[in-house]
């Protein structure tokens, strides 16, 4: 089986899929989920800071990181300041999702 080594230009959702999209993503570990509700003090592209309960947990995203695979692991926020957030809810993709989802890449 072939792996893709370097990063793709876009991703895209894919127009039918099999249902089974969130699993993958989930089980593949590539994005950042919030471990408890509450809002967003700011966002980067190493950082996210969320606030709730009364302390402020900071969550670092991967940056450009290699893998056990050869292959390269990146993260992009998907969340903004001031957004209230849920318990398990997604802060951050992957290369390979777009909002929590597997996705097909494009050059």
């Amino acid at each position: 089986m072939q792996r893709q080594a370097i990063l793709l230009s876009r991703s895209e959702k894919c127009i039918v899929g099999t249902g089974l999209e969130w699993q993958v993503a989930l089980d593949s570990g590539v994005f950042a989920i919030a471990n408890h509700e509450g809002k967003i003090i700011s966002t980067g592209t190493h950082k996210i800071i969320l606030s709730g309960n009364g302390d402020a947990l900071g969550i670092a995203l991967v940056m450009y990181q290699h893998s056990n695979k050869n292959t390269c692991m990146h993260q992009t926020a998907r969340v903004w300041r001031g957004k209230c957030i849920k318990k398990g809810q997604i802060l951050a993709d992957g290369v390979a999702t777009v909002g929590g989802k597997l996705t097909l890449e494009k050059k």
